[in-house]
């Protein structure tokens, strides 16, 4: 392939990848300033379970409460945490949503409805995975070592979710700067009701502004990703790929790495995988449909958001380590 050839493979996989993952960023980003506006964070954190194992459940199938990909997971966990949940069930939500909801069940099952063992395997796996990282994670108490500074601003810290100020105020407002102000400041200096006490009218130009900000804030983060998982691919050739499918092993880690590189959205990654059904193995196919919406280089940017990079170091190598036992158990067993 030419390089002119090559430019115009990764240019238009470039646009794929964008046009595939903004209408989920923007849900994500919708999903997050209704939580901001919307929804009484003092309920919010009081329903979630405190215990590590079941507040990791509880949030792995949040997805089915707020259905987004890789792209929209990451605003809502942002958010989630701001107001104070328990980091086991943010944790769980970050990993699993975009896998646990029922568009992807759904596509999942439409592509592989001769295979429905690889359809509910890919649930099991996944909720089983985002519910021991999100266990794991709830040991650290204090979450400031793992956190990016802005991040650090306006997640509770050291004190009772409801003692917080973030939930005295109902919320907390980003001012033009991108810094968090509580709304009992706002309410003070500026004179504006909390958002608790301001009409759904009155919110709904709240909630555009707060779109508008998130959307500059994580589209360029997923522009960049998008390039460098479009130039990897293209950097690739698929006959390499192929040539790896049959080992029970190194198919497991070829899947692997290709779903991280790919970077495709989980609402349509499973037709992506069916077109390597006859030559990979079954527990190939799992670890690109389970590591995939988990970890990719698409979302990395995205992920640098909230957590420091260590942190996503132990995320990916957590993932990464307890996806390939579970996928290569799947090949020996099915061998």
């Amino acid at each position: 392939m030419d390089v002119v050839s090559q430019f115009q493979s990764g240019y238009t996989l470039f646009l794929s990848l964008l046009v595939e993952a903004i209408p989920f960023l923007l849900l994500g980003v919708l999903l997050s300033g209704l939580l901001l506006l919307f929804v009484d964070e003092r309920r919010l954190v009081a329903l979630m379970p405190r215990n590590a194992l079941a507040g990791a459940l509880a949030g792995s199938l949040m997805g089915f409460m707020f259905p987004v990909c890789e792209c929209g997971n990451v605003p809502v966990a942002r958010r989630l945490l701001a107001q104070g949940v328990p980091t086991s069930v943010a944790m769980g939500f970050l990993l699993a949503a975009p896998t646990i909801n029922p568009i992807v069940i759904w596509a999942t099952w439409v592509a592989f409805r001769d295979q429905p063992e690889i359809v509910v395997l890919r649930i099991l796996f996944t909720l089983v995975i985002a519910t021991v990282v999100g266990a794991v994670f709830s040991v650290q108490k204090d979450l400031t070592p793992f956190l990016q500074p802005a991040m650090n601003a306006i997640v509770p810290q050291g004190k009772p979710a409801l003692e917080s100020a973030l939930l005295r105020g109902g919320t907390y407002w980003l001012d033009q700067p991108g810094q968090p102000v509580a709304a009992d400041t706002l309410a003070l200096t500026l004179a504006p009701p909390a958002p608790a006490t301001l009409s759904w009218a009155a919110r709904l130009p709240l909630l555009l502004d707060n779109t508008i900000q998130e959307l500059r804030e994580l589209g360029g983060i997923l522009i960049l990703g998008s390039l460098i998982a479009a130039i990897v691919q293209v950097a690739v050739p698929r006959d390499v790929v192929l040539g790896l499918g049959q080992g029970p092993i190194i198919s497991v880690i070829t899947m692997m790495i290709l779903g991280a590189v790919i970077s495709i959205c989980s609402t349509v990654d499973a037709f992506f995988a069916l077109a390597f059904a006859a030559t990979f193995t079954p527990g190939s196919l799992l670890a690109f449909l389970v590591l995939g919406p988990m970890v990719d280089l698409k979302g990395i940017g995205l992920l640098l958001t909230i957590f420091r990079p260590r942190a996503l170091i132990y995320i990916f190598a957590i993932v990464a380590q307890l996806t390939f036992f579970f996928c290569l158990f799947v090949n020996l067993r099915w061998s």
